[in-house]
């Protein structure tokens, strides 16, 4: 819940940043002159790319979260058997070990999403982030049907 939170309080200040430096754009763009219209339309455009940004990562987090509480619901969610360190952190031997389970398991069910939901838990459980967010993009066009490259 958190998370969830935390998400929405960034989300909403970048919107009120993206409504700010838009209207700063459309302040130039009506000065007329054209340096101020050319700086106008470069300025529009970086809260146009935010939004955008914003908007595909929160339908990802979404797509992700309904794969996670359908999941749940099957009792099919890993079960976190990682070793930690004292300080809290997951243990990297620990963390090679579940991946390479969750690996072999994606191997054998490729067109399963269930395996690769759980093999990008693995990928983030190992720290990596950009597979990580392959592996659940992955899930995700194989839970929607859609046809996934490799």
């Amino acid at each position: 819940m958190r998370a969830k939170l935390t998400y929405a309080i960034t989300a909403a200040v970048l919107v009120f940043y993206f409504v700010l430096v838009g209207s700063r754009g459309v302040m130039l763009i009506q000065s007329g002159t054209v340096l101020t219209v050319t700086f106008g339309v470069a300025v529009l455009i970086l809260p146009v790319i935010g939004l955008w940004f914003l908007w595909k990562n929160t339908q990802f987090v979404r797509r992700a979260n309904a794969l996670a509480a359908e999941l749940d619901a099957e009792g099919g969610l890993p079960v976190d058997e990682l070793k930690r360190t004292p300080g809290g952190r997951i243990d990297r031997d620990s963390a090679d070990e579940v991946f390479a389970r969750r690996k072999a398991e994606t191997e054998a069910a490729p067109d399963d999403w269930r395996s690769w939901f759980r093999l990008a838990i693995a990928y983030h459980d190992a720290r990596d982030t950009p597979r990580a967010r392959k592996a659940m993009q992955r899930a995700i066009a194989l839970h929607e049907g859609r046809t996934v490259e490799a």
